[in-house]
């Protein structure tokens, strides 16, 4: 996390997505697509409302997030306020002071453009509020990658929020941090629905995937580190910087470790880990 005085931010939030994200995260792979038409038609159905209650999204969790940033200026969601599914959360993000900007889809199940809508006013922000300092996008798909970018580009720290599995590794790779809706403090779990058909030994592979790249980003933050400084012994918390820059997706949490120490401890074939009082210092194992 970027430790700036004074620090100034602003929360833009592509509201669709991240509703629709996290309902496929909790139902499955294209579940909102499927559902879509039945969730226009009744909400209130006894079947859908239960599977829309149970993808809820704590828009709270994603506001604390991002006031750990610094004072908020301004914090915008965008989306088709009209529809009852987003119509359910306006009490409770006008109550955090958020501003709902209305957009409406060009035909029946089109984009609502909130990218665009979004990246202009982004832009035209950071000229209007020359003292901003961070910019956090809470969406998942690749178009917001030339924003990142620019905001980047025009100094400004952007943090990105997106559902795991259904934000775009670019999107991710172009922010300066990343954070998983799924991670965030106060965010429940979810009780995700499995298909019948998917082996587990798939989704072994895919976990160790995601371990052996973590345990590699470890690895080379570890080599870099101790060429640049010319010690063996690293400080903890200058590793884990180095490997969110590295990699702005990079969680511990997300990989299911309460503390870095604890993940580096379950990497001691990779690292050794030192603690000395409130000292925490890493190196790579010999040999």
């Amino acid at each position: 996390m970027s430790d700036q005085t004074n620090a100034r931010v602003a929360v833009y939030l592509d509201f669709d997505n991240i509703v629709m994200s996290w309902y496929d995260s909790v139902h499955g792979r294209n579940a909102y697509a499927k559902d879509r038409q039945a969730i226009a038609t009744d909400p209130q159905a006894p079947e859908i409302a239960e599977r829309l209650a149970a993808a809820r999204v704590d828009v709270g969790a994603i506001i604390d997030f991002a006031a750990g940033f610094g004072t908020l200026v301004l914090t915008r969601a965008y989306a088709d306020w009209s529809s009852p599914v987003n119509a359910e959360y306006r009490d409770q993000l006008v109550a955090r002071a958020v501003d709902l900007v209305q957009l409406f889809p060009a035909a029946a199940y089109a984009k609502n453009g909130a990218d665009i809508r979004l990246a202009v006013d982004t832009v035209e922000d950071m000229f209007r509020l020359p003292d901003l300092t961070h910019v956090v996008v809470v969406a998942g798909d690749s178009d917001y990658v030339p924003l990142a970018q620019r905001c980047k580009r025009l100094g400004r720290y952007v943090v990105g929020v997106g559902v795991a599995g259904s934000t775009a590794k670019s999107l991710a790779a172009a922010c300066d941090e990343f954070a998983s809706y799924d991670t965030l403090p106060g965010v429940a779990p979810a009780v995700r629905e499995v298909p019948v058909a998917e082996p587990k030994r798939k989704q072994r592979r895919s976990k160790d995937s995601v371990e052996d790249t973590a345990t590699k980003l470890l690895e080379r933050a570890l080599r870099l580190g101790q060429e640049k400084e010319d010690t063996e012994w690293l400080h903890a918390s200058a590793v884990k910087q180095h490997m969110r820059r590295m990699d702005p997706s990079f969680s511990e949490k997300a990989l299911g470790f309460k503390t870095f120490s604890d993940f580096v401890k379950a990497r001691d074939a990779v690292a050794e880990l030192e603690e000395t009082g409130h000292e925490r210092l890493v190196r790579l194992r010999e040999g």
